[in-house]
């Protein structure tokens, strides 16, 4: 954390963003000795309150052993919740499509950790790293470009000179906006609406993608709360134009429905956490690069949550251009060398828009309702199931394991 209160602030690198993306990244960095700050909007105070946002993440197997590489995951672990069966299924049916782990002789297939938990752990790891610094609360309002250099300057009137400026900073990225740099934007005019829930049985590490009318309906597995409360977190997604939000209703209409839509087999479900909504966009940027800037994550690319990919894609993003970047340092480069930056842009863009459009077409296939449709994607699944090399192979694509290196 850095404590300088300092007028002009000197790094290697700069990373606007403290979200896990960002964070994550300035570890990686930092490990390797480079000299990186984080500026984060966010209050780390306000993530440890229970109201902070609500939201859970996966994380898949591949980006465990990125997490591994940077020293970060033992600490995750411990407050994440392993995946050991993913079911697929339609409105209540019987299971279309489970995957395994065992299927793939692992122990997890991917795990679940609360967002602030993960920022926690993150939090702590960035402090065990004499040159990564950690600023917050604060906000960037400007850039200026220079030769060798970029000045960021903060609300507060500091600034920070470093040799790259890498945006993590979301969907709304400041820094894509001052590079001038356009997006591919769809609305899937959906909102998913997210809390935590608790159950009188276990879960037995089970996450289900329950395809319905109104759109997916996701539960999530999370650890027992610290009085032995069975938890889960779920992701429900409706149409934003719905008068009748499922985020308006009371207490026990809301439980009653929660209850309608998990199996018999987790007993008596209730809410155990506020509900939150978020909008559902899709967004690309059009380059991943400008002078003395790069992209990562969500200020890149935002994507739809049905395969629960975002964080994973960011985490890859970030894994790469960390290569780079301690390549560079061992070569003594410069780190804001424009072609480095168009080799990162290079690893990266493929993947992100394979899941992007993989993403969108899951996403209108299963929000389709005609019977053919209907029907058509019920045989596919059941197909899949029927084939192990077809349904591994979809397994280890949801696992990350094609992206390892």
């Amino acid at each position: 954390m850095r404590k300088n209160k300092s007028t002009v602030i000197n790094t290697d690198i700069l990373i606007a963003g403290g979200g896990p993306s960002g964070c994550a990244l300035a570890a990686m960095l930092g490990k390797a000795g480079i000299d990186v700050t984080c500026v984060d909007m966010d209050n780390p105070e306000d993530i440890e309150k229970k109201s902070f946002d609500g939201r859970t993440l996966a994380i898949s197997y591949g980006s465990s052993i990125i997490m591994q590489r940077a020293s970060l995951w033992k600490t995750i672990e411990e407050k994440a919740c392993p995946i050991k069966t993913i079911q697929v299924v339609e409105t209540g049916s019987p299971t279309l499509l489970d995957f395994l782990a065992t299927d793939v002789s692992t122990q997890s297939l991917g795990w679940v950790v609360e967002n602030r938990d993960l920022r926690r752990a993150l939090f702590d790891a960035l402090k065990t790293f004499p040159s990564c610094h950690h600023i917050a609360p604060a906000r960037i309002t400007d850039y200026q470009l220079l030769e060798d250099r970029i000045i960021s300057t903060l609300e507060d009137g500091r600034t920070i000179k470093s040799r790259l400026v890498v945006g993590a900073d979301g969907r709304k990225s400041f820094t894509r906006q001052w590079a001038g740099i356009p997006t591919r934007n769809k609305d899937f005019n959906q909102k998913a609406v997210v809390c935590i829930v608790r159950h009188e049985h276990p879960h037995n590490n089970i996450a289900i993608e329950d395809f319905r009318q109104e759109g997916p309906f996701a539960i999530l597995p999370l650890p027992d709360d610290a009085n032995g409360n069975h938890r889960s977190s779920i992701v429900w997604t409706q149409h934003s134009a719905k008068k009748d939000s499922c985020l308006e209703w009371d207490e026990k209409t809301f439980n009653a429905a929660l209850q309608e839509r998990f199996p018999a087999s987790y007993g008596r479900v209730e809410q155990a956490g506020t509900r939150f909504s978020y909008p559902l966009t899709l967004l690309h940027a059009q380059s991943y690069t400008a002078p003395r800037m790069a992209l990562v994550a969500d200020a890149a690319h935002g994507i739809h949550p049905i395969a629960g990919q975002g964080l994973n894609l960011g985490l890859r993003d970030i894994d790469a251009l960390a290569s780079l970047l301690i390549a560079a340092k061992e070569k003594q480069q410069d780190y804001g060398d424009e072609k480095m930056l168009k080799q990162y842009e290079h690893l990266r863009r493929l993947d992100n828009s394979l899941m992007a459009g993989a993403t969108d077409l899951l996403n209108g296939l299963f929000s389709n309702n005609s019977t053919s449709v209907r029907i058509a994607r019920t045989l596919g699944l059941k197909l899949v199931q029927k084939l192990p090399k077809v349904r591994r192979f979809f397994m280890h694509q949801a696992m990350g394991k094609s992206a390892l290196k």
